[in-house]
């Protein structure tokens, strides 16, 4: 039975990187053990689930079914272990998050710290991802996202205020090409454009008036999917940027930022950790959870 453990957790984590090495490394084991293992675990099912190159590493159509039934399961053997460990009345593991850039700036950041302070046989995993990663077929154990982005089958717990908008730009771009007073009136401004990462579309920029939400597509030269750069171009005077109100609040206050349009830009909702609805409370999360319930208060 611990040969069977041991070979499904390094079929699972060869299967995520896509790499022996990889996953090697994870296990702190050495690549030819990990391939030993996967291939050891093979010969007792008696079916090949792996396809291996001498460049890459993938699923064969039966490990692709196997894995679809294999994770959620090994996702409640690890449960139930972590479990054991909430009777010992301690958070113990790795606990796997997926973050956008803004979440780990707002949220993780500022608390990490403290929390790795408080949970000393807690492990953090923590990829910044500004797409929109299903955090089941990540293997993550939360994530964090807006409000609006979240899937219904979700639990979400809100860890920050509601959120606005802002249209900013340098006090020398409005000095040449002076100041929007409606959102239609930046089809003739230049925007820096904002590129979703998954999709690749263009974000439409979003407003309201009198109680009609609208989006313009709006125009410009330069084009990103890095919040930062888009908040740099502005400061430069290459254009307006549509960011969120904190991010750019130090420049405002120091009026290298200019902000327009506010009275069209509305509070949405804010980030929320969440994670799925039918997993259980692990105590790594859980300590997660109640960290920010509390800090929240």
């Amino acid at each position: 039975m611990h040969d069977d453990l041991t070979g499904l957790t390094a079929l699972l984590i060869v299967a995520e990187k896509r790499s022996f090495t990889a996953a090697a490394a994870e296990l702190r084991v050495t690549p030819s053990a990990v391939s030993q293992t996967v291939s050891a675990l093979e010969h007792r099912v008696g079916v090949r689930l792996l396809q291996r190159t001498t460049r890459s590493v993938g699923l064969t159509e039966a490990g692709t079914r196997f894995l679809a039934q294999l994770r959620p399961a090994m996702e409640g053997v690890h449960a139930a272990f972590e479990s054991l460990d909430e009777v010992r009345g301690r958070p113990v593991g790795t606990l796997r998050l997926n973050v956008p850039r803004l979440g780990s700036k707002w949220v993780l950041e500022p608390i990490l710290a403290p929390f790795m302070a408080a949970y000393p046989e807690l492990r953090l995993d923590i990829a910044i991802d500004d797409g929109f990663t299903s955090i089941v077929e990540g293997g993550f154990d939360a994530g964090i996202r807006l409000g609006e982005m979240l899937d219904k089958d979700m639990v979400a717990l809100r860890i920050t205020g509601d959120l606005r908008m802002a249209v900013v730009g340098s006090p020398a771009y409005f000095a040449v090409r002076g100041t929007p007073k409606h959102p239609r009136d930046l089809l003739a401004h230049d925007c820096i454009n904002y590129r979703r990462i998954t999709a690749g579309t263009i974000y439409r920029w979003e407003f309201s008036d009198k109680g009609r939400d609208f989006a313009i597509a709006v125009d410009g030269r330069v084009t990103t999917n890095d919040n930062d750069v888009m908040i740099r171009a502005a400061e430069d005077g290459i254009g307006l940027a549509y960011v969120t109100d904190n991010s750019v609040s130090d420049l405002l206050a120091d009026k290298r930022l200019v902000r327009v349009l506010s009275a069209y830009c509305l509070p949405f909702p804010g980030l929320f950790l969440y994670y799925p609805s039918r997993a259980q409370l692990t105590p790594k999360l859980r300590a997660l959870v109640d960290f920010l319930r509390a800090r929240r208060r």
